[in-house]
């Protein structure tokens, strides 16, 4: 922008010291940050400043005077350049001089930087119809509440969620996402709108309540802070169903679990269904979510970190993030339930120690598995209390070179209800083999006798498999621990768990969508947003 300025022969003038003067970068700050206020003319002021500011934008000397002036150039040459800079630079460049205001005003302009930076590929051309511009779009909906979109987690206790915040056309759209209908792991993810924000006239965005059966409603969103946000419905009799509480139990049984409570014969699931619907149902006019991020990935992962759809027993299905930290990889639950709320890590992967499993004939026997995994338990044990000796045991050591570990001190947890006041809960997966992953070849693989699955149509080969532990928890996240099982992994998209104390079986299976918006700005950050939503139901 200041280069702009000298090309125009703009030097820093009083008007721009003054401005400059009355307001600090630390002010600035502070109100662009506030939704309540116009970004706009926040920025105008702000960028006018920092353009004007003597010395801003180079080195160029009274010796050197500028030989040309963009003054000079044909006007549709300047909105072919003015259409390139970010739209955030666009403000201050209108406080250049009049000419470059009047062409800041060109509609092409803000067509292009809403497509390039928010992805609207809507055409914006019959929006004149309405009487809003792009520029009105730019910056009264998709800059103003730029900070909303990504991925978030409602604060529902310890069922958590997966929000998904995106623009959708000329709407910015909240989608709340819900696992497939249980036990069916691999079918795609459900979907479902909870609010959205549209701009119908010129003076400011309308926020709508997507909630209930009864169309969108009048609705208020309010940014907390950084990293997050809150709803709330103005209008919760839109929520109500004629028929009652009745009613809007069996519809939201029907979305839910796709079926009816006759359909469900287990008492204890049957329990645990109606206690999932009066919770949630508490949260129907205000929710707050918090911002969550995806697992960094590396080169030398096992397989791509991301997000997955996991078998929880009586639970249905739940939604869990893997993601590898040197040594070890976790899981850790975006949904929740009584027993493990989201939050909790319900598996940890100890990648130095790989398990090699019998032929099938032998595997098929749950004793022989259980004395294998405990051997290795054992030999977790030993190393943990001699940290410092060297690696004797470096043949059941993996064979590919994690990253150092950087594990954090506080104990994962996240797995299952105990057998005493559930059916069982959250649960683990299946073995896996020695092959390499690399190779892409599989070892025959089969359940051992006993182990109970709620999906049976799981793979029938795995590439490798290794030790790990599960939480098991009773109703209340009561008497967590950790428990010894099997990791066992079938393919870049599938993965298992078996729980030998509850002798059942957890099949995730890979969470196909692309998230914009959800990329982690560091690994420090990741690693941050893991203890927040940990420590909220700790």
């Amino acid at each position: 922008m200041a280069v702009c300025a000298r090309l125009c022969g703009v030097g820093p003038s009083r008007g721009c010291r003054r401005r400059q003067q009355r307001r600090g970068p630390a002010e600035t700050v502070a109100a662009d940050s506030d939704p309540d206020t116009d970004p706009e003319e926040e920025r105008i002021e702000a960028g006018a400043a920092a353009l004007c500011a003597p010395g801003a934008g180079g080195s160029a000397g009274p010796s050197q005077p500028p030989r040309c002036s963009l003054l000079e150039l044909p006007p549709e040459l300047l909105v072919e350049i003015f259409a390139s800079l970010p739209g955030t630079d666009l403000p201050s460049l209108a406080q250049v001089c009049t000419k470059f205001r009047r062409i800041l005003h060109t509609d092409t302009i803000w067509r292009r930087r809403c497509r390039e930076e928010y992805g609207v590929c809507e055409n914006l051309r019959k929006l004149e119809i309405t009487g809003v511009s792009c520029r009105d779009v730019y910056a009264k909906l998709l800059h103003r509440y730029r900070h909303i979109l990504g991925l978030w987690q409602p604060d529902i206790g310890p069922y958590g969620g997966l929000l998904n915040v995106v623009v959708d056309g000329l709407f910015i759209i909240g989608w709340m996402y819900l696992p497939p209908h249980d036990p069916h792991v691999d079918d795609p993810m459900r979907f479902k709108p909870l609010f959205r924000i549209h701009l119908m006239e010129r003076k400011s965005a309308t926020v709508e309540c997507m909630y209930g059966h009864r169309g969108p409603h009048n609705g208020h969103i309010q940014i907390v802070k950084k990293d997050e946000f809150s709803t709330k419905c103005n209008q919760t009799d839109h929520h109500r169903m004629s028929g009652g509480r009745q009613e809007e139990f069996r519809t939201w049984l029907r979305e839910e679990w796709g079926r009816t409570l006759e359909d469900i014969f287990h008492e204890h699931m049957q329990e645990l269904i109606l206690m999932k619907f009066i919770y949630t149902s508490q949260y129907d006019n205000c929710l707050t979510y918090r911002r969550i991020y995806l697992p960094p990935s590396h080169p030398d992962d096992l397989i791509r970190p991301g997000l997955f759809k996991g078998t929880y027993g009586s639970h249905g299905l739940e939604i869990v993030m893997l993601s590898f930290h040197g040594k070890h990889a976790r899981a850790t639950k975006i949904t929740g339930d009584p027993n493990i709320p989201a939050g909790q890590q319900t598996v940890e992967i100890d990648l130095m120690h790989r398990i090699q499993l019998p032929d099938v004939e032998n595997l098929r026997n749950f004793n022989e598995l259980s004395r294998i995994v405990l051997e290795v338990r054992e030999q977790v044990r030993q190393e943990q209390q001699q940290p410092e000796e060297g690696p004797e045991d470096g043949e059941r050591h993996s064979q590919q070179s994690p990253r150092e570990p950087q594990q954090d001190p506080a104990q994962p947890n996240m797995g299952l209800p105990t057998e005493k006041d559930r059916e069982p809960g959250d649960r683990g997966a299946a073995a896996a083999e020695e092959q390499p992953a690399q190779s892409g070849q599989g070892q025959p693989f089969v359940l051992p006798v006993g182990v109970s699955s709620r999906n049976e149509d799981y793979p029938r080969t795995c590439r490798m498999c290794f030790y790990g532990t599960g939480l098991i928890a009773g109703h209340g996240f009561t008497s967590p621990e950790r428990t010894p099982g099997v990791f066992i992994l079938f393919d870049n998209d599938r993965f298992g768990f078996i729980w030998l104390e509850l002798k059942s079986f957890s099949l995730y299976s890979r969470v196909q969508a692309t998230f914009r918006n959800a990329d982690a700005p560091s690994p420090q950050a990741f690693e941050e947003m893991l203890k927040n939503i940990q420590s909220l139901t700790s």
